[in-house]
């Protein structure tokens, strides 16, 4: 005997419901709760599986069967990916709209079609739509196939046959399963064609690409199992209107999630950029306010400026704004400028811009930011062309970061003098200006 009962499905993040609120409790999203029905069976007692075959791990033989990857021909690709894709891998990749996913997915269809069969399957756009693409980027050839579906079971069934080694699906979120009855985009359609692709390539051993859209906050959109269900999750970054693309490995089941690739968009797609640093500090002036940091991308040591304007405010409330950089952070850097230097903000609108489209997240981006905020405070710049880095404390300590070597080499590569960050026990070249706290930074490097 069986029981039909409706249960309420977050779309955002998946979550079960038994009634319908107009708040998910989980995630906070409001109007995601979407009814689905769900038959229960009520007092069966068959039990239709098997006890499971065990091995002992100590006698367990490791497959002979050894897989190589595909090589794209892309330096930057390969070198986040770990040497390539792997037969058999799933892969996700996501980013904002307009920020090329479609554009790179075809260069990379074209290369590999080099070498092996691919086909790009378009839930999206129509084949006219993406051969005047194609025709744009130069990616056409013999072994590059295209299709249009939004069918599930049907690109399945043509992973299946075994055919291709490549196929690449746009996008995840409108493509739909015939066996699931809620609408294209929802967690159930998600969740259902991604296993049902995943499954025919890995029983194939075709490489699966899987493009991904994101929500307005920057995260994957649907549910969080979808990054559970694939072996690689990529995310294409950056500005939408100029800058620098970056391709950054959020998860990778066959190699490093430290690795980054950079690029620049073109009228012919994607290139890579052979030095970024260079291209970012290109239009730079130099003036208070400003001050070119040291950061890594991955195991790529990368300058980057920072820039500061401190204005007196005209309200109660001073305002702080910052772009590339986060806001809290900034908020905690400025309590810690005020409570360890003698600079007075509380009456100052403090803007913070990292130039180039660029977001930093790691901390040894701290001593940088507060540099270029005294330094556009006081009028206020560096005695010669220098590079920071450091991480700062609460008790305005400036603490060891890693890397610090590779920061040095690349500012020498591109002439600068001096480098200031926190003090180190390794042997370091003399250009390399150490400091223990912020004050001691701030009264050392800057001069009118």
């Amino acid at each position: 005997m069986s029981k039909s009962e409706s249960q309420y499905v977050c779309e955002s993040c998946g979550a079960v419901r038994s009634k319908w609120s107009g708040k998910c409790d989980a995630c906070g999203e409001w109007s995601t709760l979407t009814e689905r029905a769900t038959v229960t069976t009520i007092g069966s007692k068959n039990n239709t599986g098997t006890p499971l075959a065990t091995t002992s791990l100590q006698h367990t033989k490791s497959s002979s069967k050894k897989h190589d990857r595909q090589s794209i021909g892309l330096p930057e690709v390969d070198q986040v990916l770990g040497g390539g894709f792997v037969p058999g891998s799933v892969t996700l990749i996501a980013g904002e709209p307009g920020i090329g996913k479609s554009t790179l997915l075809l260069q990379l269809a074209y290369l590999l079609s080099q070498s092996y069969s691919v086909l790009y399957v378009s839930a999206e756009e129509s084949e006219g739509q993406v051969g005047l693409r194609a025709q744009r980027l130069g990616a056409r050839a013999k072994r590059l196939e295209l299709a249009a579906s939004s069918s599930a079971d049907d690109i399945a069934a043509t992973i299946a046959t075994g055919t291709y080694s490549l196929v690449i699906v746009d996008s995840i979120q409108t493509i739909a399963c015939s066996m699931v009855s809620s609408a294209v985009g929802s967690v159930s359609q998600i969740t259902s064609s991604a296993q049902l692709l995943s499954s025919a390539a890995k029983q194939t051993d075709t490489s699966l690409i899987i493009v991904g859209h994101v929500t307005k906050q920057g995260a994957i959109a649907g549910p969080k199992i979808l990054e559970h269900l694939v072996d690689v999750v990529l995310n294409l970054e950056g500005d939408r209107y100029g800058g620098l693309k970056l391709l950054r490995g959020v998860k990778n089941r066959y190699g490093s999630t430290h690795e980054t690739g950079i690029f620049d968009m073109t009228d012919t797609g994607l290139k890579p950029v052979e030095n970024p640093s260079q291209a970012m500090l290109e239009e730079r002036q130099v003036s208070d306010g400003s001050v070119v940091l040291a950061t890594m991308e991955g195991s790529r040591p990368l300058l980057v400026e920072v820039q500061a304007l401190v204005n007196s405010t005209q309200f109660g409330y001073p305002k702080r704004t910052a772009s590339g950089f986060d806001l809290n952070r900034l908020n905690l850097l400025l309590a810690v400028l005020e409570r360890r230097t003698k600079l007075s903000l509380a009456d100052k609108d403090v803007y913070v811009n990292i130039v180039g489209g660029m977001r930093i997240t790691e901390p040894a981006a701290d001593l940088a930011v507060c540099m270029a905020i005294a330094s556009a405070a006081k009028g206020m710049m560096l005695k010669e062309d220098a590079i920071v880095f450091g991480e700062v404390g609460l008790s305005g300590e400036v603490r060891h970061v890693q890397w610090s070597d590779k920061r040095i080499a690349e500012g020498k590569k591109l002439g600068f003098k001096q480098a200031i960050g926190p003090r180190t026990k390794d042997k370091t070249a003399s250009s390399f200006k150490q400091v223990s706290t912020i004050r001691e930074a701030l009264n050392s490097f800057l001069t009118t």
